[in-house]
Order: C-alpha cells, then sequence, then structure tokens
C-alpha cells in the first residue's frame, strides 16, 4: 500500500510530495565551469570569513555558506551557525576523513527582514528562502539569480550553501544547497544534502523517485558496491523486508479525532519497525501513538523541542496476517494547531540473521522501495546519512564515492619548489595535499602516499629519493619527473585513475 499526498501552496499550484526533500541535481563550478550570471544582476555585498581553512582555494574544494535572513544585527549570529554547522559535520565524522580536501567560509549578507518565510511568500530577504506551507520539509529560494552571483563573485565557491536564519528542520538539494540553522536538524539535512551534490548519488530512503549512483542498485546482478560486501562469497542475497504503508499527512492533530489508517500485512515477518516524524510536541504525553489499539510507549526526543524530528520504533513482535490499524492521538489541548503528523512507514523485517542482517556495518543488498514500489537495492541498512538522516556517516560505497567525486578535479601536489645548490645542484621539494603522514589530526584508518622521482629518462626512476618530499638533482640535469600515488583502505575502485599524479618539470 502507498500513499501519495497532494499539498496545495498559497499560489493554488498542487504539489506532488513524494520524498523528504526536492532535489535537483548537483552543482559545482568546477564541473560546469563559471556559472553564467544576468548582466543586471549585481552580487550581494559580501562579507566573507574562513571557518575550516586547510589549503588554496585553487587546489581544494570550497564550500561556502550565504546567510539569508540574517539582520545585520544577527551577523554575529550567522557566523556563529555558520561555524556550528561546519564543526559538526567534520569533527570525527562524516567529512572528517576528507577534511583535507576542503575548505568552508562563510558569506554574510544583511537581510531586511529576520527568518524564513512561509505559505510560499519569501520575506524581505537576500535570497528569498520560503517554505510552501507551515510544514516542516523543504525551504525553497525565491532568487537564485542573486545567488549564482554571489557564488560567482568569489573564488571560495564550489559549492554554495544557503543557511536560513530558522530554528526548524528544512532544507532542499540542487543547485544550492539549503539548510537552516536548526541545531538538531540543520547538520543531518546537510551532511544529506551534500551527499547528494557531491558524490552526485541519489537516495536510499523509501518513497522517493531518485535512485542512481555508487549506492543504488537496480538489479542484484549488476551492483556498483560489490568491493564493499561484507561476505562476498553469500551475495547476492537480499535481505528480506517489506513496507506496507508509507504516507505523508502532513495534517495537524487534533484532540477530538485521531488520525488513523490502516494496511495489510502477510503475516509472514518477524518483526516490524514503525518510523515516523511529529512537530510541534512539547512532553511525551501530547501524542499517544498505537498498532492495533495498543501504545508502543513512544517519547519525545527532549533535545529537539518543537522541531520536527524523525522516530523509529523497532518492534520485536510479528505481525499478524491480514488488516492493521496505526493512530496517532493528540493528548494536549494546548498545542492544537502547532502540532503536526509528518510522515509514517511501517517495514517488515524477515527472521534476524537468517533472513535480515541488522548489522550497523553490514554491507550487502538490502531492498528500497521507491514512490512507484519500485525495488532497487542499497547498500546497508541503516547506516547511511542518504537513508537514515540522522546518521553522521556515509556507507563504504558513498565514502568511497565522496573520495573520488572530491580528489577528482583536485592535483595530489599542492607546490613544487626549486632551490638551486652552490654546487650547481637543484633541490626539489615537493608540498602534497595533506593526506597520510601530512595530516595534522590523525584517522584510524590506513593511507599512504608513494613517491617516485624520475631523472630526464622518464622511464628511469631514481631510486634513491623514491618515497621522499625532495630530491636533488645534479648540475647537469634539465628536466625531471614526479609520479605520486595516493592510497586509503576508504577506496578500493579507482576506475577514473584519481588516486595517480604524474608530472613533468623543467628545471629552472
Amino acid at each position: 500500500m502507498k500513499s501519495l499526498i497532494v499539498l496545495t501552496t498559497a499560489a493554488g499550484i498542487a504539489l506532488a510530495q513524494l520524498c523528504e526533500h526536492q532535489w535537483e541535481g548537483s552543482f559545482a563550478k568546477r564541473k560546469a565551469g563559471t556559472i553564467q550570471t544576468r548582466q543586471d544582476v549585481a552580487p550581494p555585498p559580501l562579507d566573507i570569513q574562513p571557518l575550516i581553512v586547510t589549503g588554496p582555494s585553487s587546489n581544494r574544494i570550497d564550500l561556502i555558506f550565504f546567510g539569508d535572513g540574517y539582520t545585520e544585527d544577527e551577523k554575529d549570529k550567522f557566523f556563529a551557525d555558520a561555524m556550528a554547522l561546519a564543526m559538526n559535520v567534520t569533527d570525527g565524522q562524516t567529512f572528517a576523513d576528507v577534511v583535507p580536501l576542503m575548505n568552508f567560509w562563510a558569506g554574510f549578507s544583511p537581510s531586511a527582514e529576520s527568518g524564513v518565510g512561509v505559505g510560499g511568500r519569501p520575506l524581505d530577504t537576500v535570497y528569498g528562502l520560503y517554505r510552501d506551507g507551515t510544514e516542516l520539509r523543504g525551504v525553497y529560494y525565491d532568487k537564485p539569480e542573486v545567488a549564482r552571483a554571489a557564488c560567482d563573485s568569489t573564488d571560495a565557491c564550489d559549492y554554495p550553501i544557503l543557511l536560513g536564519n530558522d530554528p526548524l528542520y528544512g532544507g532542499l538539494g540542487g543547485d544550492f544547497t539549503v539548510v537552516t540553522a536548526s541545531p538538531v536538524n540543520g547538520p543531518a539535512v546537510l551532511r544529506h544534502e551534500l551527499g547528494h551534490s557531491i558524490i552526485d548519488v541519489g537516495e536510499e530512503y523509501e518513497g522517493g523517485y531518485a535512485y542512481f549512483g555508487v549506492n543504488a542498485a537496480q538489479s542484484p546482478d549488476s551492483v556498483p558496491w560489490e568491493q564493499w560486501y561484507t561476505e562476498p562469497s553469500s551475495e547476492p542475497k537480499i535481505q528480506r523486508t517489506n513496507m506496507p504503508i508509507q504516507a505523508y499527512p502532513w495534517t495537524l492533530l487534533n484532540t477530538t479525532q485521531k488520525w488513523s489508517d490502516t494496511f495489510t500485512s502477510a503475516g509472514t515477518y518477524d518483526t516490524y519497525l514503525l518510523q515516523f516524524s511529529v512537530s510541534g510536541m512539547t512532553e511525551s504525553s501530547d501524542l499517544r501513538v498505537e498498532v492495533d489499539g495498543k501504545d508502543v510507549g513512544w517519547e519525545i526526543n527532549p533535545e529537539v523541542g518543537v522541531d520536527r524530528y524523525i522516530y523509529n520504533m523497532k518492534i520485536d513482535s510479528a505481525l499478524s496476517p491480514g488488516e492493521h490499524e496505526l493512530s496517532f492521538t493528540l493528548l494536549n489541548e494546548e498545542i492544537e494547531g502547532t502540532a503536526q503528523l509528518c510522515n509514517l512507514e511501517v517495514l517488515e523485517y524477515g527472521v534476524a540473521e537468517e533472513e535480515f542482517n541488522f548489522e550497523l556495518k553490514y554491507h550487502g543488498l538490502y531492498p528500497t522501495f521507491s514512490d512507484t514500489n519500485k525495488t532497487s537495492y542499497r547498500p546497508t541498512n541503516d547506516y547511511c546519512t542518504m537513508r537514515s538522516i540522522y546518521s553522521p556517516n556515509y556507507c563504504y560505497a558513498c565514502l568511497e564515492g565522496l573520495w573520488l567525486a572530491l580528489l577528482k578535479p583536485l592535483s595530489l601536489i599542492d607546490n613544487v619548489t626549486q632551490t638551486a645548490q652552490p654546487d650547481g645542484s637543484t633541490k626539489v621539494s615537493l608540498d602534497l595535499l595533506p593526506l597520510a603522514e601530512f595530516r595534522e589530526i590523525p584517522i584510524p584508518h590506513q593511507e599512504a602516499y608513494t613517491i617516485l622521482w624520475y631523472g630526464a629518462d622518464e622511464n628511469v626512476v631514481l631510486e634513491q629519493w623514491s618515497n621522499s618530499t625532495s630530491a636533488l638533482l645534479g648540475p647537469d640535469v634539465t628536466e625531471f619527473g614526479v609520479e605520486v600515488k595516493f592510497w586509503s583502505e576508504q577506496i578500493r575502485v579507482d576506475k577514473d585513475g584519481v588516486l595517480v599524479e604524474k608530472e613533468r618539470y623543467v628545471v629552472t
């Protein structure tokens, strides 16, 4: 059973709400060349400050937060919000392993009004961020030409992020990644949407329409992450699961009538998961969630407050064959008008270990069901942030894709310095991307550089300088070569050869 909920905007335009966020594809100046902006649109005045800088923009991937809905008096708040987001996704999680390839910046432009628009109407802000209605879901932009002009006005903009001055859940992927300053949901949405933009992958959760890239297989016979199977000898083994109901009600709850829906189970599964999200709640006593009239024991996440939060409740019992009722009953009259049921789904699982592997990092073949109930496959159950938005991790397939996407436009060599010696020889020194032994902050994963030097004959290795970042060339040497290879246990397949760089130089 699949529910398709249609909303209507303030302008009367029907929008089919099929997945968690609207997503419009990838964006990067490095890929597409300089963005063409309208000649009559000037960039807004920008105060750009560094957040996390690991090297020159010419050889790093630059991500920049552009603030929207921050007034001049809220300038310090913007920089603090941007720094909090950058630190959250790089401090020991998500981008921590690849952060030496990245720079994070923040660009402030004052808005006339504070906050994010609702009901399809933007406020008087720099980029015009707004929500279609009041539901905590997508946040859209009204002035893409201004955002493009802002990005095009600085060299520090490979991936632009529009940061809305709003404390609640919301986001967007596409030409511009959009996030809010929600303490819990802002970082979660950011890492998920950047996965779309940088790695160029689709979703892993149910009910979407875009399933492609290194984390999606349309058939068990063609799987792009075979190199990451936890048990290669037993694959392809499809993990046994089923989704009998999914819906996006986006409905305000009231105390006079419960919200309910029915679904049918075949009764052949061992356990099930109830996933749903609500907003506007204040206490665990505000809401009762029931399956077949039995309270499942929902409790509020105290860190969230009235913000939207996605709850996962694993029920260690089987659903009997036949029809079942799922219901939500509001118990607190004081929050009528704000308490909202956002989305829900039920997933059934086969027998643990035997038919379904729940191990967090197990990589195999897990079915995913689209908005049209078409089945594709993903690498893990709930490990990846592309499926479970509160996970701080990418699955191994996505992480490998992240490495390759970031490295592809970069050079492994940051700089080459030649220094003439008194005897006429030349000392050549390399500055490499700060990975492996050159990292400032060590990581628990194995990685290494291999360096080979070549003299006038590009096929003859100068063995005495192998794996050294410097070499001494004799007075008679007029040109030389260097080959740098990077290896990481997080990268197993490199079809485009981005882990090897071989260059020739003239002695100057």
